[in-house]
């Protein structure tokens, strides 16, 4: 499987669609058996499968039922340019009350 920073936006949704049909044949389960796990039609899961169509929405059901959800926890998600921020996001992060507003005389 080539990475998908050599592939385009269609052939990136067919290799999703590709890689939901691996881990659902993998758990055994039919198409129709994910449907009713994601209360959705058979048709949605076959275009799914086939050509990577479909809702955001309805992939974040597919991937709850096939339990894959932790691989959205890295998707968007930003790595620090460096040390500095990394530790200025950590003392950030840190801070657990918020400043009371200055009264105005």
């Amino acid at each position: 499987m080539r990475p998908f920073t050599l592939l385009s936006g269609v052939r990136i949704c067919e290799q999703i669609g590709a890689r939901i049909k691996r881990l659902r044949l993998a758990q055994n389960l039919t198409q129709q058996q994910l449907a009713q796990m994601t209360q959705s039609s058979l048709s949605s899961v076959r275009r799914l499968e086939a050509k990577g169509q479909g809702s955001l929405e309805f992939l974040i059901h597919v991937a709850l039922a096939l339990q894959a959800i932790g691989s959205f926890e890295v998707l968007f998600e930003q790595a620090p340019g460096s040390i500095a921020q990394l530790e200025r996001e950590q003392a950030q992060a840190l801070r657990q009350r918020a400043r009371r507003p200055r009264s105005i005389a």
